[in-house]
């Protein structure tokens, strides 16, 4: 039987996680060498990981690059939605799949319904296709080394994340996919920052690689425009090929080419936080917090009366570009 590529020297690695791995000190885990991470968020139609809110925020602040995953048990077209819909409200709950820098993916490892090849393959496009829409990510697959063989063509435009736990056999080809992109090749590694084992992964590239092939999976600042303006910071002026990239510091005169840019962000803040209004969310606690500090003198916008979702998720993309950085 052919194989799929071996692993590379070079290629950057990562983890996958649950509440099986219990308190984590991302600090150390990033700093032993690994850059990015998949974080269970859920698994069938009801369950949410507890570590999954917690998880997320401590690899992003440790600087990771992350994704989640949900634990797939669709037996049918309408159950197999309805988990895509469980899985899409979750991570509305850390900003939704946009607010990371790795896709969401579909664990799908085991058939609990005994279906057929072809019943496998249909359900797992109804939930692939619902959560896309939900999300407006195109998610990546996860299987396991054998278990991948029931997956048709049809699937193969999607990534693969495939387990095969050797360090000298190279998982098999497949009919839908001839490369993967994510290798587990143990499911007892040891990383600093971890008690006890954890999943060990491989991208088929360099970090930078792994960052620039899912730059599009990026939240977008304004949602009613798929496409992100060159330079978030001043989308008023795309042509501009060097706005400021962080509104100038307090006490600091602006030239012209700051106030139009810092004007222009302004006012699309106006607009985000001119919806339907809420309390900050957890999850944007920390951006609203950097923001409003970084400029106290001149703040850039007001919450005392709430904000929009949008407004919010826009501001957590900007803190996590290093926006509001001093």
């Amino acid at each position: 039987m052919r194989n799929l590529q071996n692993r590379t020297p070079g290629n950057t690695q990562g983890i996958d996680v649950s509440r099986y791995q219990g308190n984590i000190d991302w600090a150390k885990v990033k700093a032993s060498g690994m850059t990015f991470v998949f974080i269970k968020a859920t698994e069938g139609r009801t369950y949410i990981d507890p570590n999954f809110q917690k998880n997320v925020n401590g690899a992003l602040t440790a600087g990771m690059m992350v994704g989640t995953y949900h634990f797939f048990r669709g037996t049918t077209v309408e159950i197999a939605r309805a988990e895509a819909a469980h899985y899409a409200n979750t991570l509305n709950q850390i900003g939704g799949a946009k607010a990371l820098q790795l896709p969401p993916v579909m664990d799908y490892e085991n058939n609990p319904g005994n279906l057929s090849r072809a019943q496998m393959n249909t359900v797992a496009k109804a939930f692939l296709t619902e959560l896309q829409r939900l999300t407006g990510v195109k998610p990546i697959i996860y299987t396991g080394n054998s278990f991948a063989s029931n997956f048709d063509a049809s699937l193969g435009s999607y990534d693969l994340w495939v387990a095969r736990y050797s360090t000298t056999r190279v998982p098999d080809a497949q009919p839908a996919w001839k490369r993967w992109t994510f290798w587990q090749y143990t499911d007892s590694g040891k990383v600093n920052g971890i008690s006890g084992n954890v999943d060990m992964n491989e991208f088929e590239g360099s970090a930078a690689q792994l960052r620039a092939r899912y730059a599009a999976a990026t939240p977008n600042p304004n949602p009613t425009n798929p496409t992100e303006p060159t330079n978030p910071t001043n989308p008023g002026n795309p042509s501009n090929p060097n706005p400021p990239t962080v509104p100038p510091k307090g006490g600091e005169p602006m030239t012209a080419e700051e106030k139009a840019a810092f004007d222009a962000l302004k006012a699309q803040v106006d607009r985000l936080q001119a919806r339907q209004q809420m309390e900050v969310p957890v999850w944007a606690k920390a951006a609203v917090d950097a923001a409003l500090a970084y400029d106290a003198k001149n703040p850039l916008f007001s919450i005392d009366n709430g904000a929009s979702y949008d407004f919010y998720r826009f501001i957590t993309v900007m803190h996590r570009r290093g926006l509001f950085k001093k």
